[in-house]
């Protein structure tokens, strides 16, 4: 195949990305139900370089071979604005793809963030950049310039499929990859729980004790929990 880079991705309503901003992965995550919820989360080893890291966006997709990242910059080329850059060799720890030079350049870019199946490096200036970088595995090990690759196709990150213009969320519990046609629901259902669980703060406020806040008689009964007064070994 012929190195490719297409130019144009399907572009999101920008008031669904503002809405999930103010949303969890976690909350994401179940708004999408067992299934669907579940293919679009990604390999735990997927990680924010620092524990405050977020990112929420569109996906700008870049494969590269591995011990490359030449089409990285063929990405760059292409992303805007508030774009999160999805860059995968494959997962493979060899030729670290993203460094300090490429947080600099993100910044001054204005973009969104940087989800790494592959090796990120020059950890700490990251960090002290405060841009969100994720990323599978952390070596300095040096990146070729000679490709091959694609940018905006659709490529496999750490155990999910990344189609351009999908939506990349990430937080300190992970990263979840929601296509166009599940965003609006997976939001909808998040903001009810996220309803839900302010009311059983409310109540736990209040004083009331989380088996009877949370409801949980008739589970407890479905699962043939016996309580018995006393000790395990009658003493």
């Amino acid at each position: 195949m012929q190195p490719v880079v297409y130019t144009k991705i399907p572009r999101l309503d920008p008031a669904l990305i503002e809405r999930a901003k103010k949303i969890n992965v976690a909350d994401l995550h179940e708004g999408l139900g067992p299934i669907i919820g579940r293919q679009c989360l990604m390999q735990p080893q997927m990680r924010g370089l620092f524990q405050t890291a977020r990112i929420c966006g569109p996906a700008i997709t870049s494969f590269n071979f591995p011990g490359d990242n030449l089409m990285l910059h063929a990405a760059f080329r292409v992303a805007e604005p508030g774009d999160i850059l999805v860059v995968s060799n494959g997962g493979s720890p060899h030729g670290a793809m993203w460094g300090e030079m490429a947080t600099y350049y993100s910044r001054i870019r204005k973009l969104g963030g940087a989800l790494i199946d592959g090796a990120a490096r020059d950890s700490l200036q990251v960090c002290e950049a405060g841009f969100p970088v994720f990323a599978s595995h952390i070596s300095v090990s040096y990146p070729g310039k000679r490709g091959p690759g694609a940018v905006n196709i659709p490529i496999v990150v750490a155990g999910v499929t990344v189609n351009p213009g999908d939506l990349v969320v990430g937080d300190a519990d992970g990263v979840i990859v929601i296509p166009p046609g599940h965003i609006e629901t997976a939001i909808v259902n998040a903001e009810a729980r996220m309803a839900k669980e302010a009311g059983l703060k409310r109540r736990l406020d209040e004083g009331l004790n989380m088996y009877d806040a949370m409801g949980l008689e008739a589970a407890f009964k479905a699962a043939g929990i016996v309580e018995i007064e006393g000790t395990w070994n009658g003493r």
